[in-house]
């Protein structure tokens, strides 16, 4: 079993072009903060990121930004959170919300949500850790990615048991449910023999 007491949310600083966006961003902080789940996010407070860390906070939350100096004032730093980690580079911020974090969840979001929450991917298949990832699909937003990541299994590009351990599904009830259930397995990324028996 996986206890699961801080969630970095990797997610838009955008808040995308329809409400459903925004009200999940809320609902899901504020589902958070009822169940005493830290939220560990990028430290803006624009887009959906902003969203989510207000609702976290209102719901009497706690709640941990990271962001680098150079984005301090382009994202807009929320000066209202619990902590406040100001770092110099994406790759310190990366590192550092890993660090802070038990379990990563993706909300809609453009090329950085997919960049950060790739690299926990592979680096829970290169068995670096050992964290329940997700993704949050509302309004079917990553549905795409789903096809996409089983196209990768039947291509021979990734094991099955990798892309099962992903969890996709629109109800953050069921989400955070499966993350306090998760339980992990560690299968090594390599599907070629021969990748594993050279020097």
């Amino acid at each position: 079993m996986s206890q699961v007491t801080a969630l970095c949310v990797y997610c838009g600083s955008n808040s995308g072009t329809h409400p459903d966006y925004i009200e999940h961003a809320r609902a899901f902080g504020s589902e958070m903060a009822r169940r005493g789940i830290a939220l560990v996010y990028g430290g803006g407070k624009v887009g959906l990121m902003g969203t989510v860390a207000d609702a976290v906070l209102a719901g009497g939350g706690k709640v941990i930004g990271v962001i680098p100096r150079q984005l301090v004032e382009r994202e807009v730093a929320h000066k209202g959170l619990t902590e406040l980690h100001v770092v110099e580079t994406m790759h310190q911020r990366k590192t550092r919300m890993f660090e802070l974090s038990d379990a990563f969840v993706a909300l809609p979001g453009g090329f950085g949500t997919m960049d950060e929450m790739f690299e926990m991917l592979t680096w829970a298949q290169l068995g670096l850790h050992r964290y329940p990832c997700a993704f949050h699909n509302v309004r079917g937003y990553y549905s795409p990615l789903r096809t996409m990541m089983d196209h990768m299994v039947t291509e021979g590009f990734v094991r099955a048991e990798q892309r099962e351990s992903v969890w996709f599904g629109d109800s953050m009830e069921s989400l955070l449910d499966w993350m306090t259930q998760y339980q992990s397995t560690y299968t090594p990324k390599w599907i070629d023999p021969a990748v594993v028996a050279s020097p």
